[in-house]
Formats: structure tokens, sequence, C-alpha cells
């Protein structure tokens, strides 16, 4: 019941509630980014969403424009406190977190959830593995068990097995504790770069 009916509207009274607020702040970091080198304010990442189906997912842009996509060798994407391709606004909004905040417009289009499995990149769908597949079957998260706990200390694979195991056992009290989880990650910073 929770899962299918009580975490879906309360994610879009979540949203809904929290919009006035992060368009005022919304405004601030696309007047910062606009400013430091006038190109596009979002990132359109294209995503798996629910049941594998594609996912446009908003993301304030913390690179430069047409920067260079590195991958590590496990598939997952590269980022380190001194990579040149993000700008200074940018390495700011992920040291906080608040690239991710734009996807506030994904929960309220109910693509996506506050709590859920972190969304993988579209070109990963053909990788995964059968005993991985089961992250596919909740809404992706702007946070999520992997992000709090975990963040970018743990493999591609380590992390679908994780957000696999979420979504077959989601809760009112585990995502209580990811909330609670995600805002001391933030807090400490920690585990924000794979390298």
């Amino acid at each position: 019941m929770y899962k299918s009916l009580i975490k879906p509207i309360c994610d879009w009274i979540i949203a809904l509630l929290a919009f006035p607020f992060f368009c005022i702040l919304w405004i601030i970091v696309a007047i910062a980014i606009k400013l430091e080198d006038g190109g596009p304010v979002f990132y359109m990442a294209e995503r798996i969403g629910k049941n594998s189906k594609k996912l446009m997912m908003y993301k304030f842009r913390s690179m430069k424009v047409n920067a260079e996509n590195i991958l590590n060798a496990d598939g997952s994407t590269f980022n380190s406190k001194n990579d040149p391709r993000v700008t200074k606004v940018g390495k700011f909004l992920r040291e906080t977190s608040l690239d991710e905040t734009a996807q506030l417009l994904n929960m309220l289009k109910g693509e996506m959830s506050l709590i859920g499995p972190r969304a993988s990149g579209w070109s990963a769908l053909d990788n995964y593995q059968p005993d991985e597949i089961d992250k596919m079957n909740v809404r992706p998260g702007i946070t999520g068990y992997t992000q709090a706990y975990y963040r970018n200390s743990i493999g591609v694979r380590e992390k679908r097995l994780k957000d696999a195991w979420y979504a077959n056992n989601v809760s009112l009290w585990l995502d209580i504790k990811i909330f609670f989880k995600t805002i001391q990650t933030v807090l400490k910073h920690d585990n924000v770069y794979t390298n």
C-alpha cells in the first residue's frame, strides 16, 4: 500500500509544496550559471526510468558547454575534484547537490520520487544483469539508498545490487532513514567524487 499508493501521493504533495521555495533558489542558481559562461541552465540527461522506460531527467548544468563524456572503467560517470570540464558554479552545485534539485520538476510530472534508486544512463540499459533489473520496478529518486549511504564510494555493480534490494524492500521507515542520512551526507560532503 505504501509503495504503490501512499508514496506516489506523498511525492507529488512534497514536490508541489517545495516548488515555490525552490523557484526562488533556482532563479539564483540560473543567474549564476548564466553569468559564468552564458550557456544553458539545464542539462537534460537520458536516463532509465520506472519499468525501463526512457526518462529525460532535469539537472542544473555543472559542466562547460559540449564537455566530453568521460566514463570510468566500470561504466560509471567520471568525476573528480579537479575535473577541468566542471565550471566554478558547477563545482559548488555538485558539492551541495543543488544540481540535483531540478529533478523536482520530474517529481511534479510523476516520473521520479523523492527517494528511490539513482536513475542510470539510458545507454546502460543493455548492460544490466538479471539480479540488478529489479531496480527499475520503482521510480528513480532524487536521493536514495546508495546516494545517502555510499554516494560515489562504491562501483556500479554494487550500486545496482543495493538499488535492486531497495526496490524490493521499500517501506516508510526505510525512506525516513534514507532522507535523514541524505541530509547528513550532503552537509558533510561525503564521497562527492569518484577520483
